[in-house]
């Protein structure tokens, strides 16, 4: 009769405890936490919008996809601190060590600055470019002025910085979605990054490469 009374007992104690711990970070469904960036010339975080649902629906849990707003005029190397800043509240809300990023056009150097010059290796599973501009290659012509856009020709100090050396540093696994049609990289070959898994898409747009389907599950399987 001790026994039982005392298994019963226990048997409460573990249900409170249930009750009252936390719950499991959201990395605990067997993914990491999600960066999206977006572009310049993109309607901001709403680039992602497909995307993200398409995350949701397979699995990734709402509150670890987070979708990075920031000034696209200013230097690319200014955004890319605000990456880190991204980056280490996605951890701190999750409780993730490591999270994956996702990038679009202007937002992929953006990304790859962090990772290679503000220590993000450290804190970055995967890294995905989706019709990145990895070289440069966006015309001046298309946004002007703007201190974004200087940064973006190939020729800037900042690209000739970025892409010198390694171009897919630390032990961050790098993947590049590209397109054989994208009106505003070109060449087609600056979106390729030496050392990363260089994947065609077939003859899709700029814009529609964040919200093509078969991006997406391109780009699960990149951070899976």
């Amino acid at each position: 009769m001790l026994a039982r009374a005392r298994t019963a007992t226990l048997a409460v104690a573990c249900a409170l405890v249930a009750l009252v711990l936390p719950a499991a970070p959201a990395q605990a469904a067997g993914h990491d936490p999600v960066l999206f960036v977006h572009g310049i010339y993109m309607d901001g975080p709403t680039t992602w919008t497909d995307m993200v649902a398409d995350f949701e629906r397979d699995g990734w849990a709402p509150d670890s996809l987070q979708l990075m707003n920031y000034n696209t005029w200013q230097h690319l190397e200014e955004s890319a601190a605000e990456v880190a800043d991204e980056v280490n509240v996605l951890r701190a809300k999750t409780g993730a060590a490591k999270v994956d990023i996702v990038a679009h056009s202007m937002g992929a150097p953006v990304v790859r600055w962090y990772l290679k010059y503000l220590g993000g290796t450290q804190y970055v599973d995967d890294f995905v470019s989706v019709a990145g501009a990895n070289h440069g290659g966006i015309g001046l012509a298309v946004c002007g002025i703007q201190p974004a856009c200087q940064d973006l020709a190939w020729y800037s100090p900042f690209m000739q910085t970025l892409n010198a050396g390694d171009e897919t540093p630390g032990p961050t696994t790098y993947t590049s979605i590209w397109s054989s049609c994208d009106e505003l990289i070109n060449p087609d070959s600056s979106a390729w990054l030496d050392g990363a898994t260089n994947i065609w898409a077939g003859c899709i747009g700029h814009v529609s490469m964040a919200a093509w389907p078969p991006n997406f599950d391109r780009t699960e399987a990149a951070v899976a």
